[in-house]
């Protein structure tokens, strides 16, 4: 059985509806609530100031593309950082946040041109994916160079687990489920790679890394009890 094609966190590029519950709205937390008001608000703002660009030929996928190429070479750059750790941590994060921006406005964009496609979406998520382990494995890459084996192992964790949080979400809207809880999603790691490749040249690197490798897991935890909690409302109602 082949696997789903994975929405991205918080940037949805198909055209297609988006997967919907089947079951009853089951009740998630304030902190949930919030952050689903300020991802529908920030949405809204970006379709509308995307609006000049989408009667341009600029395309999602071009954006999509921009954005995992910025990312990659924001990678590259980290992983000098024993020359110059200024130079190759700031100008590394600084292209990484470019780069993941950019991957935020190719889902606006789609939207307010309406060039979304399934294709684009499957392309944007995997490309998330590619962008995102690659800077964290050259954060990995970093601790090794300081013999730092505690931070190197949060750095496994925060790949995994970040991949996770999304597979998670993709497979529970393939069995229409919801999956979207939590503040471990993508824009919330892009913050926090981003604010520990600012302050890595003092030799903070690791505390941000452990929050997300933290978060990410906790984030997992919670959309498995969620599914579940779904699933359970389900075998309810059908009695």
């Amino acid at each position: 059985m082949s696997e789903p094609a994975e929405p991205g966190e918080g940037d949805d590029r198909s055209e297609l509806p988006a997967a919907r519950s089947s079951v009853p709205d089951t009740s998630v937390n304030q902190l949930d609530r919030v952050k689903q008001e300020y991802t529908q608000a920030a949405r809204e703002i970006l379709r509308r100031s995307m609006r000049g660009v989408a009667r341009t030929k600029l395309t999602p996928d071009m954006l999509t593309l921009v954005g995992v190429a910025l990312c990659l070479a924001g990678a590259v750059l980290v992983g000098f950082e024993t020359r110059n750790e200024y130079l190759f941590f700031w100008l590394g994060g600084v292209l990484f946040v470019i780069g993941s921006i950019a991957d935020i406005l190719d889902g606006a964009l789609a939207r307010a041109a309406g060039k979304g496609t399934v294709f684009g979406a499957f392309l944007d998520s995997t490309f998330d994916r590619v962008g995102e382990a690659a800077i964290l494995a050259a954060i990995g890459l970093s601790f090794m160079h300081d013999s730092n084996e505690v931070a190197l192992m949060a750095a496994f964790a925060a790949v995994i687990g970040s991949f996770l949080v999304s597979y998670t979400r993709a497979r529970a809207e393939a069995l229409g489920l919801r999956g979207d809880i939590g503040f471990g999603s993508r824009v919330e790691r892009v913050v926090l790679i981003g604010i520990g490749l600012f302050v890595a040249p003092w030799g903070w690197l690791q505390w941000p890394i452990y929050l997300l490798a933290a978060l990410a897991w906790i984030t997992v935890a919670q959309r498995i009890l969620f599914v579940r909690r779904q699933l359970r409302e389900l075998a309810d109602t059908a009695r």
